[in-house]
């Protein structure tokens, strides 16, 4: 990425969660997408994912929204199976970058395909490995997996969090088999929901999120390693879940109909713009 001194403020925006710090969102045009700066240094980002309420990385069921949280995601993962048992039909074997608390690869695993998972975090990853036969692995493990070894590799809600993107990008590619698909989900800053809350909008989550995409930077961000778009589909039900968090930062509480509502003020423009709240990429090599 080039130097932050030729892009421009687009917004300023508080880390609700953690640390409540402000950072700003440069505007990228190159690859039409939003930066975080200052991003923290590799040392310091692990701090900023020291919250109880940070819920990817926990099985917890508090409180309701918690409980809501994790009945929509038991839908989502019926879908993802779904979607890569339809990309890749013949040979399963997977990888998931950032998988949390492994509840996705579980799910694989019981539908037969070959598991590996990458995970930072380590409670997190201690919770995702008595799911999945330890399975899953730290970062690091990420640039010793070898050339050409997996079918599919997925990234849910993940590509947001990486340093030294165009290089993840580079090393997904090289990682996946000929013919082997990249599948990307994330928040897309364009949206109704987006333009709704502004600075308050959840799905910025500075500075955990180093990135913020549109359609257009995922398109040249593939390109730019010789990968091609080949489907988009929306993830609907991120509109309500960042509403309502939306909601909480903006006005200090959770406002359940109001946050329900933006959710499907949100899709239902999307639906004729295609600008949802969070949208799953599916990449394949241009030469395929």
């Amino acid at each position: 990425m080039s130097s932050q001194l030729q892009k421009k403020t687009y917004i300023t925006v508080k880390d609700h969660s953690v640390s409540q710090e402000s950072f700003e969102l440069l505007y990228n045009g190159a690859f039409e997408m939003l930066e975080t700066f200052p991003q923290p240094s590799k040392d310091r980002l692990p701090d900023y994912y020291k919250s109880d309420d940070y819920i990817s990385h926990t099985d917890s069921k508090r409180n309701v929204f918690e409980k809501v949280y994790h009945l929509v995601k038991g839908i989502a993962l019926k879908r993802k199976i779904r979607l890569i048992n339809s990309v890749s039909k013949n040979t399963k074997s997977l990888l998931d970058v950032g998988c949390g608390t492994g509840d996705f690869l579980q799910v694989a695993l019981e539908s037969g395909w070959a598991i590996t998972g990458i995970e930072p975090n380590e409670q997190a990853r201690a919770i995702a490995n008595q799911k999945t036969n330890q399975s899953v692995f730290d970062s690091e493990q990420l640039f010793n997996l070898k050339p050409q070894s997996f079918d599919v590799i997925t990234l849910w809600h993940v590509l947001e969090h990486l340093p030294e993107l165009e290089a993840h990008f580079s090393l997904f590619n090289k990682l996946l088999k000929p013919n082997g698909v990249l599948i990307i989900a994330v928040p897309n800053f364009k949206s109704y929901d987006a333009q709704l809350y502004k600075e308050f909008w959840a799905a910025y989550d500075v500075p955990r999120h180093l990135w913020h995409f549109s359609q257009e930077s995922i398109k040249r961000l593939a390109n730019g390693v010789e990968m091609k778009l080949i489907k988009t589909t929306p993830m609907k039900f991120d509109a309500f879940y960042v509403s309502l968090l939306s909601e909480k930062y903006k006005f200090g509480r959770m406002n359940y109909f109001k946050g329900f509502w933006n959710g499907c003020r949100s899709n239902w423009k999307a639906a004729r713009t295609s600008e949802y709240s969070s949208l799953i990429y599916v990449l394949k090599q241009q030469n395929t």
